[in-house]
């Protein structure tokens, strides 16, 4: 099972073994390099501690539990959330300012401790196989329990085609689920299970919320400035990303202004300039004095990397966004950096994206229906549309008017972005969607998982929650960031996570975020001291990548036409093949003129077939990993090497 996750952490493989119980990590070697190895324990050796990721504020923590008669064999995180642990109990949780999935051994309760992050930045799935309980950082280690089922889940697919991730309890296989964010559980020698949710990002209602003071851009500044801060605490290099966006433009001046020596930067650039975003990173990169690698990518680099993509997602996906961030881990992991800084939640968190500038103006057309002027409004949010008043109107009507006066549905702002997505199900098979429609429809389950509170929340609020929980911690933190990050070795921190950043951004009033239709007004007041005015004052761009010239286009490898052939299709018995070979054959003739729908069913389809081949098909399993640390009870094996670990595993 270590060895699966040998790409997460390849400095060392540390294991625990307590009679029934044991577990191993892989480390990525970031804090305390010589004495930091896990698994770690308290003083009397009762709580035994593994993690992945970051705990941002250990220093103050450990201060705050010597001061309480706590005593530190390292300088680690890690074993700080031993002695927490203790001290605290689970309250420890809401004192960790970080970035982490971690597991705590009882050895007097015989009871594990699980817990994960405020937006589950760091994976953790759990699954019960066989008579045991075991859980992982990724799915592909638990898929070596030798009672697991290698086969994808019906409602997996259903829900990526409807919206855009799988939900938090469940995952793309069968019997493996994702313990989700903000949540802890525990299970003792009886095997009762007792799961809860420990944080949640508190939206007030209307009453609640409070007005704008004036001071709210320089409050928010000095809050990103910490959050930063913390984040660049490292015994190694701290590198950042730099797209040329406003997010990342943010996170590297202010990373700037704390690494006196200078600071590493990374780009991605594009061949296809529809997609390059490369003179706006080098007017950043003018001002900072950063030095910039730039990876440079065309489409036969997509076309490459995609099933490594997949294969460390571990999902479906519906976009060929996360292949180039790909080639990035890997220049990063080239330069020998272990960290990078990037933007990732200031969308979500200020309403940067165009979905919440749609959702207004649908509030405002739902006041007056058969407004013919009002939906040209979303002119403003796609410039693409057609001018003309009668085109336009048609166009708008059927994509944007769909349930329009409907404004009292929990998910009213998503409706139109599900219903887009949803137009992909026909390429599932019937089978799939009837196995699927048995565990419930995507769009139920999603609403029955809201806070008690959503229904009073202002309509932003609403769609900003919405956001971070169908987008954010289910799709891009994984399939963008961690995974694809961590599929070189490069551990990923996110200063707009800050959870006091967050809890800042939630209690804003709506207007000062989007200010009309100006997407992210506070955070661009906020950072317009540190930046180019064209940077600070620059509109939201997708994030995108190419996706027919790269999968139907005349170099396109082997491998797209071997898994979307009709007969591999059918063998596989997921979706249905005179259907994807129509998509295949519009996106082949229209190429990156063809519709994001086809484009999205194009790359769905492949994901899903790509998934099928690597997990199911043909799996490819990682050798075992040697233990570097043994720890058997409470006894630590001495460990010079493998065959030191060797003859201790053969003698317990």
């Amino acid at each position: 099972m270590a060895g699966e996750l040998h790409h997460r952490g390849p400095d060392g493989t540390g294991l625990y073994l307590d009679g029934r119980f044991g577990m191993s990590s892989t480390r990525l070697a970031i804090v305390d390099l010589v004495d930091g190895d896990q698994p770690l324990s308290n003083e009397d050796r009762r709580y035994w501690v593994m993690q992945n990721g970051e705990i941002y504020n250990y220093v103050e923590l450990r201060e705050e539990l010597r001061k309480l008669g706590h005593r530190f064999a390292t300088t680690c995180d890690t074993e700080v959330i031993a002695h927490a642990y203790e001290q605290w109990g689970t309250a420890c949780l809401e004192r960790f300012n970080g970035d982490f999935a971690i597991a705590v051994w009882d050895r007097s309760k015989r009871e594990l401790f699980l817990a994960r992050d405020r937006f589950g930045v760091r994976p953790l799935f759990v699954t019960e196989l066989g008579g045991d309980f075991s859980f992982a950082s990724e799915a592909k280690a638990l898929l070596r329990h030798p009672a697991a089922r290698r086969e994808i889940d019906p409602l997996a697919l259903v829900e990526t085609f409807t919206i855009w991730s799988v939900l938090p309890d469940r995952s793309a296989f069968v019997g493996i689920r994702e313990l989700a964010p903000a949540h802890y559980l525990r299970i003792g020698e009886n095997g009762v299970i007792e799961e809860r949710r420990w944080w949640d990002l508190p939206f007030p209602t209307p009453d609640e919320a409070e007005t704008a003071s004036g001071g709210e851009a320089e409050q928010l500044r000095e809050l990103l400035q910490e959050a930063t801060r913390l984040r660049l605490r490292a015994d190694v290099p701290v590198g950042v990303y730099i797209s040329g966006g406003l997010d990342s433009s943010a996170t590297a001046s202010l990373a700037g202004q704390l690494v006196p020596r200078g600071l590493s930067s990374y780009a991605i650039g594009f061949r296809d300039a529809r997609f390059d975003e490369s003179s706006y990173q080098d007017r950043l990169v003018e001002g900072l004095g950063t030095n910039l690698t730039r990876v440079t990518v065309d489409a036969a680099d997509i076309a490459e990397l995609l099933p490594r993509a997949v294969a460390l997602s571990e999902k479906p996906t519906l976009r060929t966004a996360p292949t180039p961030l790909l080639r990035l881990s890997a220049a990063v992991n080239r330069d020998g950096l272990k960290v990078v800084l990037t933007g990732e939640g200031a969308d979500e968190l200020f309403a940067g994206y165009d979905i919440f500038r749609e959702a207004k103006i649908r509030r405002f057309w739902a006041r007056d229906p058969g407004s013919r002027l009002r939906p040209l409004l979303f002119a403003r949010v796609n410039e693409f549309l057609d001018r003309d008043l009668e085109r336009s109107s048609a166009f708008l009507a059927r994509f944007y008017g769909r349930g329009l006066t409907e404004t009292d549905d929990p998910l009213y702002s998503h409706l139109p972005r599900f219903a887009n997505t949803a137009r992909c199900l026909k390429l599932l098979t019937p089978e799939i969607v009837d196995r699927a429609e048995r565990d419930g429809d995507p769009t139920e389950r999603l609403r029955e998982r809201l806070p008690a509170g959503f229904s009073g929340w202002t309509p932003l609020a609403r769609a900003q929650y919405l956001e971070i929980t169908t987008f954010l911690t289910t799709y891009l933190l994984h399939s963008q960031a961690d995974r694809m990050l961590m599929g070189f070795s490069i551990e990923g921190r996110f200063p707009f996570l800050d959870h006091r950043v967050a809890e800042f951004a939630a209690g804003l009033p709506d207007g000062i975020k989007l200010r009309g239709l100006r997407e992210k007004h506070v955070l661009r007041e906020a950072m317009t001291p540190l930046l180019p005015p064209e940077l600070a004052q620059r509109r939201k761009v997708p994030y995108r990548a190419p996706v027919a010239a790269a999968l139907t286009g005349a170099g396109a490898p082997e491998y797209v036409r071997e898994l979307l052939d009709p007969s591999a299709i059918s063998d596989a018995g997921l979706l249905d093949a005179t259907l994807v070979s129509r998509i295949v054959k519009k996106c082949t003739v229209a190429g990156e003129r063809a519709g994001e729908t086809d484009q999205m069913a194009l790359v769905g389809s492949l994901s899903i077939m790509l998934l099928h081949e690597q997990f199911v098909r043909r799996p490819r399993k990682a050798p075992p990993l040697e233990p570097t640390k043994v720890v058997v009870g409470d006894t630590p094996g001495a460990v010079a090497g493998s065959s030191d670990a060797s003859r201790l595993l053969e003698a317990v």
